[in-house]
């Protein structure tokens, strides 16, 4: 029995003993350098993104636009679509409205996007453009409407003379709903034309007039992003090249920029979305103007000539990419040239005369083939001779491996594009498998954006084993900042009310904000990015997949702070000793910062009824004369700050 009890105890304290990880970090010299832009954003209009989420208007086709005009608004009593003498000659349709004292009156109703959200005691600019055919003074009235069909909110409007005028007036809201109306209605006998009916929340961010959801904008400011894409993704291809997105058409005054298809209206699930546009009022410089409030780097995505290879096999030849090349000297021209040239003159009277400083551009979103390469070339050739300061994007087709990947990187090597757009969208297993992925990669070719990536769960929910497995891959592109230069999460928003694609980074619907637990790791690796990547090795080897945990470590020469980043993908909880090496003092009693995102349950999500189920945690340990311990839960990502200099 005392045999038998010793050799029980053996095996425990073996378990023990084996249990115990050794992290060494050496602080004594660094690997790579790490881009400040690294981690970002990706903004598309996708899942209701720009109108209907970050673009604040709450009026749905207020200029009468769609395919069919009245899409979003009931009209009632005499409402007639006319396009003569319109008031904006790219948006020529507007409405007529000839109260004759019919009973109920004649004016509108919008139903916005999956209807209006009202908050209690918020105020709403409404506005349109008016003129009264007889000149005549006309009066209108405007109700904030509640989905029991209260009126909530009142205001009115004096239109006079016959010529194109803005009228604007405040509504307050005296109760909160998020499946509002609004209505407006003519009260003067006599004939009246409205055209861009307008309505913002007065408080948008940084309170601008044509502004962002507020809401939104602060939870991409709290990512902390370094670099922003826009405007996709597909959207630039467009199903076809006629409904590609053009910027020239998203700058200018707002009223007069025309209406596109977008590009999700319906997709290979059969959602279909018959009322999604893309008004461009969220458009090329207010994506410029939101990466310089956000302190990130603007990188535009353009159309090298080929309509989304998924829909279509319409291409522009070769020979006559003049003009979409054209359209690529004029943006950086638009965002970087001085106030006297053609371009910049734009941006300078919408407000912005300094340059916006662009260092990036993408040619081209996911496409493949040769003839991607036929045409990027042309591209090259006139941007590197005109602006051989700005670095040229590439793709690396749609998917991270494959027959395509194989043809298109040896490519990109070949042209010497810049970085090469890697996309991922895989499941957690292929994300924990491929954290070594980049550990092989050639260092004197391309570097890589990993500009879209996304780990897709079976039920495709964000959920935090996901969210986990991501962490975990990102180690790996951190490890490799010398090859993998920038990182963003794809798609970014998503409307519970109207959504084609999941998973998503962030969830809304009308009056909240959800965000995921892989908002959470994206934004413990924003806040967390350093200047320099350290080695990081247990028992001598690569840490990547021993026993499910990944790490990667990194110092910030800023704040003399060493940053070591944990993943632990299995449900054990397992003891880590990690060591700092090279130490020129000891760090003993000195406080080490600990942010987690943990759960027991990996399948857990964030809604709307429980929006905080998974939110980082913080903690604090004391710190050893070299190191410090890591009790590190079972699913669970960990951020490890410590001071090391005074």
């Amino acid at each position: 029995m005392k045999f038998r009890a010793i050799i029980f105890l053996m095996a425990i304290c073996s378990q023990s003993l084996f249990a115990q990880k050794h992290f060494e970090v050496d602080v004594s010299k660094t690997v790579a350098e790490v881009q400040p832009d690294m981690y970002g954003v990706f903004f598309e209009d996708i899942n209701f993104g720009a109108d209907g989420g970050l673009y604040a208007e709450l009026i749905k086709n207020r200029s009468f636009e769609f395919d069919q005009p009245f899409v979003g608004w009931l009209p009632f009593g005499n409402v007639d679509v006319k396009n003569d003498n319109p008031c904006f000659d790219r948006n020529p349709n507007y409405v007529r409205l000839n109260e004759t004292g019919l009973r109920r009156g004649t004016g509108l109703e919008n139903e916005g996007f999956r209807g209006i959200g009202f908050k209690k005691n918020d105020s709403y600019r409404f506005s349109f453009y008016a003129r009264s055919l007889d000149g005549g003074e006309k009066k209108f009235g405007i109700e904030l409407v509640s989905s029991g069909e209260e009126v909530i909110g009142r205001g009115e409007l004096l239109v006079s003379g016959n010529n194109w005028e803005k009228y604007e007036c405040i509504i307050k809201s005296n109760a909160t709903d998020a499946k509002g109306k609004v209505r407006l209605f003519l009260k003067t006998a006599g004939e009246v034309d409205l055209d861009h009916i307008s309505m913002f929340p007065t408080e948008t961010w940084l309170n601008r007039e044509n502004g962002l959801r507020k809401d939104l904008v602060e939870a991409l400011y709290e990512l902390n992003p370094g670099v922003f894409r826009f405007p996709g993704g597909c959207i630039i291809e467009g199903n076809t090249l006629e409904t590609r997105y053009l910027w020239k058409n998203s700058v200018g005054p707002v009223e007069n920029r025309p209406l596109n298809e977008n590009r999700w209206n319906y997709t290979f699930k059969h959602r279909f979305f018959p009322d999604y546009y893309q008004t461009y009022g969220l458009g090329f410089y207010e994506y410029f103007l939101l990466s310089e409030d956000l302190g990130a780097e603007p990188l535009p995505v353009i159309s090298c000539g080929l309509a989304c290879q998924y829909e279509s096999e319409e291409c522009v030849h070769v020979d006559d990419l003049e003009p979409y090349i054209e359209d690529a000297v004029d943006l950086i021209e638009f965002a970087n040239g001085p106030v006297d040239s053609e371009w910049g003159k734009v941006r300078a009277e919408m407000g912005h005369p300094e340059p916006f400083n662009l260092k990036y551009l993408a040619i081209g979103n996911e496409q493949w083939g040769e003839g991607y390469v036929e045409r990027l070339i042309p591209f090259m050739e006139v941007l590197r001779e005109k602006y051989p300061e700005i670095k040229i994007i590439g793709t690396a087709g749609p998917a991270p491996d494959g027959e395509n990947f194989d043809f298109l990187w040896p490519k990109m090597t070949e042209l010497k594009v810049d970085l090469v757009d890697e996309h991922y969208y895989r499941s957690p297993e292929w994300f924990l498998a491929n954290a070594e992925r980049y550990d092989s990669y050639d260092r004197n070719g391309p570097k890589v954006f990993a500009g879209e990536f996304a780990s897709h769960h079976k039920t495709r929910d964000n959920n935090l084993r996901a969210a986990i497995s991501e962490a975990a891959f990102m180690t790996g592109l951190e490890r490799n900042a010398d090859i993998v230069q920038l990182a963003t999460y794809a798609p970014l928003f998503a409307h519970y009310d109207a959504w084609q694609w999941k998973p998503d980074m962030i969830w809304f619907d009308n009056l909240q904000v959800v965000r995921t637990p892989n908002y959470y790791v994206q934004q413990m690796y924003g806040h967390n990015t350093g200047t320099n990547v350290l080695s990081i090795i247990a028992d001598g080897a690569n840490i990547t997949g021993q026993d499910s945990l990944y790490a990667s470590a990194v110092i910030d020469e800023n704040t003399s702070e060493v940053i070591v980043k944990v993943v632990n993908a299995s449900d054990e909880v397992q003891d880590i000793n990690i060591d700092l090496k090279g130490l020129k003092k000891s760090i003993e009693k000195a406080e080490v910062k600990i942010t987690c995102l943990h759960s027991n349950q990996p399948e857990a999500i964030n809604t709307r009824e429980a929006p905080n189920t998974l939110v980082p945690t913080h903690s604090s340990v004391w710190a050893s004369e070299s190191g410090f311990k890591l009790k590190a839960l079972g699913n669970a990502f960990y951020v490890c700050r410590v001071k090391i200099k005074n």
